[in-house]
């Protein structure tokens, strides 16, 4: 079994004053800094000033496994790991985070093991260990560390293994960005036609959305299984099915009892979805459904916004979602910037938006079908990659 040294964040609680300004504090990495596949944003890093000076074991170092210790959103999914391949004592890291440190780095490869805790959260491993409170669970750290067991293999033979893993994780991460490309094509082609929707140097007729709205669609509250459906088994979208501003249909949860099946909250061709409840950075994103699977449903995060004739739905999928017009429906958001924030059906519908002519909005479509097309292609090339990744994982770890 792998030793495993566990420095819990918590131990630097109360150690830190205010952000410092000065640009001379030590800085902070949080869960939200990292994305899924371990990436660090060091752009967005809190600088703080450490009060206590017993911190050089608290630094991060190259091989450190972050552990995802609380959390309650897609944002942050309590268990999932990181692997940290920044600088040396340059980041400390925050009460929300566990640091685990392989010891017997002569017996274990610290990726390896990486690994195989990764390979254990993606199959629901760490659910037994969480404390659920207020809407959050936390995991009880030394409970997992100490009983988790990492599977036996060979020095030389660990090292293969996360070669083979590396580079496929490369590839999907490769295509990933692809991915990311051709949706920063299509938003500045946006911009490219409609100018800043804020600014409106273009002289657009301004309405509220109101205005362009035929109605806003409620989504439904469901008990669901915390696995996706089989099939055509009725099952609910989970949020981070509208979060990112595309569509996947494939981030859902299977009914508990198919009986419980509401026409009238499926997903269907051509919606609109608006996740109306979030974390303060994600909230109010949009997602165009050009295709979808049937017996998918909204839930109660989610509205569904049914434009009339003033405005296409891809043209305000591509507004919703423009950076330039993201402070504008952050803005209506309630909720303190510590909580998940919410907005109402009355505060959107007074959103001041662009409303250029309807023939040129319908002419934004075709280019966006192009682009399509070449997502369609990436993406099922990362798909094929991601699950060649996920039979590895099987076979190494179980």
């Amino acid at each position: 079994m792998a030793r495993l040294i566990d420095i819990t964040g918590k131990a630097l609680s109360g150690e830190w004053g205010t952000d410092d300004d000065t640009g001379n504090g030590i800085p902070v990495l949080r869960t939200t800094n990292f994305t899924n596949e371990g990436i660090v944003n060091y752009d967005s890093v809190v600088t703080r000033k450490i009060t206590k000076k017993n911190i050089d074991e608290k630094y991060l170092r190259p091989g450190d496994i972050i552990l995802e210790k609380s959390g309650g959103s897609d944002k942050q999914p309590v268990g999932r790991v990181i692997y940290f391949e920044g600088p040396e004592n340059t980041y400390l890291f925050n009460n929300f985070t566990g640091l685990l440190r392989v010891k017997e780095t002569d017996r274990w490869w610290p990726r390896y093991v990486f690994y195989s805790l990764y390979a254990n959260y993606r199959r629901g491993g760490t659910r037994e260990y969480e404390n659920k409170t207020t809407g959050l669970h936390n995991l009880k750290t030394d409970t997992y560390v100490s009983r988790y067991e990492v599977s036996e293999a060979p020095y030389e033979q660990q090292r293969q293994i996360c070669e083979r893993l590396d580079m496929i994780s490369s590839i999907i991460r490769l295509r990933q960005q692809e991915l990311q490309k051709l949706d920063d094509i299509i938003k500045a082609r946006f911009v490219e036609m409609f100018g800043d929707p804020v600014r409106n140097q273009k002289g657009w007729d301004i309405h509220l959305l109101d205005e362009c709205l035929e109605r806003i669609d409620n989504g439904k509250s469901f008990v669901c299984s915390d696995k996706p459906r089989q099939g055509n088994y009725p099952a609910v979208l989970k949020l981070s099915a509208a979060t990112y501003g595309d569509y996947r249909p494939n981030e859902n949860k299977a009914l508990l009892v198919e009986s419980q099946f509401v026409e009238g909250a499926e997903v269907h061709s051509g919606d609109l979805l608006f996740t109306r409840k979030n974390t303060p950075e994600l909230v109010g994103m949009a997602a165009y459904v050009q295709e979808t699977p049937e017996k998918l449903m909204m839930p109660d995060l989610i509205f569904r916004l049914v434009t009339n004739e003033k405005m296409n739905p891809v043209f305000l999928w591509q507004l919703i979602n423009c950076k330039e017009f993201r402070p504008v429906i952050q803005g209506i958001a309630g909720g303190s910037a510590k909580s998940m924030s919410n907005i109402s059906k009355e505060r959107l519908g007074k959103v001041r938006v662009i409303c250029p002519p309807r023939k040129l909005q319908d002419e934004l479509i075709p280019f966006i079908v192009q682009v399509d097309k070449s997502k369609v292609v990436v993406q099922k090339a990362r798909d094929e990659s991601q699950l060649l990744f996920d039979s590895l994982m099987q076979l190494f770890f179980g």
